[in-house]
């Protein structure tokens, strides 16, 4: 298979003065953002082999409602069958190859290829194939639809092009750290969708620090003052940790005020007064408020383009309550979103230039060099898995761990 020849066009020489400890380290190379090589290796050697998220269960909730992603270039359809289980397939007919979905969500009896017709059931077995009944060794039931490994966890829907092992083994620790949120009961109040012109990893890195955010985001520091906080510690690929909300902000608004939303069930007294961010590989940002969960899904589309999904979900119970509004939530993280992605695509247009050579991390951007080391552990091919220890001397007031 085309897979098995991958060679990663970065070698592990030309990432390892950021295999360094952060105060020794120098940032990823400009190549890394702009290469089209680089970013089609990518997406076959990293996105195709892992698990990717690419919705919500919710999103499919129903028997015969549906939804299309695309993944390494693959386009796939996660649909809802009949016995209330989810199934992903390629979006590819048997026959001609034509897609067969052409709308990117829905809900349908069965699929029915646009071209010659072929019929297939939402568990992807083919039910109809017109003038094939004479056909020698032609076999129904070897001629369904192609499918894809799909797991869930915490109502997030994952799916996997190449084989990827078990979802769980990606995910390591991190869901000890989220459990308690109880992401998989919350629901959609709002989903807004932004093309960046920038590459995806760019967009990761800026997510992963607020050193930027007194110049950047000040209706942010407000609330969250850039340098209070802590990150954690991972045994896994994914990178995190918290800020601490001032004394007169309740979450992450408009306003600082949740406007009579009551706490996530199940949080902890120090939850309240925290903001958790992590970065889970490679695609999804999970922002953990008090009363609300923020989530931004990355796909990438070219090296210097991307598509964020950005989705606020709430508990039910405040979603039904006859006052519940979340556009104080929405609009301060819309906003914030927007000034995110100008400096992304500054940064992007900036790192082009023949005179920038990689510039060194603050010891503020140590979480920026957790992804980042997961970015050129991949690119070495080494084996290795480069991890350090977070700073907590870069807090104003640092905390003993």
């Amino acid at each position: 298979m085309f897979m098995s020849t991958l060679r990663s066009p970065i070698s592990a020489d030309d990432v390892a003065a950021v295999r360094r400890p952060v105060d020794r380290a120098s940032l990823l190379p400009a190549r890394v953002f702009h290469d089209p090589e680089v970013f089609a290796y990518e997406q076959q050697a990293w996105f195709a082999r892992s698990w990717i998220c690419v919705g919500r269960e919710e999103d499919a909730a129903a028997p015969g409602e549906y939804f299309v992603a695309s993944v390494a270039s693959e386009s796939l359809v996660v649909v809802r069958g009949r016995d209330d289980v989810l199934r992903a397939f390629h979006n590819v007919c048997r026959h001609r190859g034509s897609l067969i979905v052409t709308e990117p969500q829905g809900r349908l009896v069965r699929f029915q290829c646009p071209y010659h017709a072929w019929t297939y059931e939402l568990d992807g077995a083919l039910r109809r194939a017109g003038h094939t009944d004479a056909l020698v060794d032609f076999e129904p039931d070897e001629n369904g639809l192609h499918s894809a490994s799909l797991a869930t966890w915490q109502g997030f829907v994952f799916v996997a092009v190449e084989p990827a092992g078990a979802l769980m083994e990606q995910l390591a620790d991190l869901p000890q750290h989220v459990e308690r949120f109880g992401i998989g009961e919350l629901r959609r109040a709002r989903s807004i969708e932004y093309e960046v012109h920038a590459n995806w990893k760019v967009i990761a890195e800026n997510y992963s620090e607020c050193y930027h955010c007194p110049g950047v985001h000040p209706q942010l520091n407000r609330l969250t003052p850039y340098d209070h906080g802590r990150n954690l510690e991972s045994d896994g690929p994914w990178a995190g940790g918290w800020m601490e909300l001032t004394s007169d902000a309740d979450t992450m608004s408009t306003d600082g005020d949740s406007h009579g939303r009551p706490p996530l069930p199940g949080l902890t007294q120090e939850d309240l007064r925290r903001i958790h961010y992590f970065v889970l590989w490679p695609n999804l940002l999970l922002s953990l408020h008090p009363d609300y969960v923020m989530t931004h899904r990355v796909e990438p589309i070219a090296a210097d383009r991307s598509r964020v999904v950005c989705e606020w979900l709430f508990h039910p119970d405040t979603m039904a309550l006859p006052d519940f509004d979340p556009s104080d939530a929405v609009d301060f993280w819309d906003l914030t979103n927007r000034q995110d992605w100008n400096v992304c695509e500054l940064q992007q247009a900036g790192t082009r230039s023949r005179a920038y050579v990689p510039g060194r991390y603050s010891l503020m951007e140590d979480m920026v060099h957790a992804f980042d080391l997961m970015v050129a552990d991949r690119y070495a091919e080494d084996g290795v898995v480069t991890r350090f220890r977070p700073r907590h001397d870069k807090w104003r007031e640092a905390r003993s761990v």
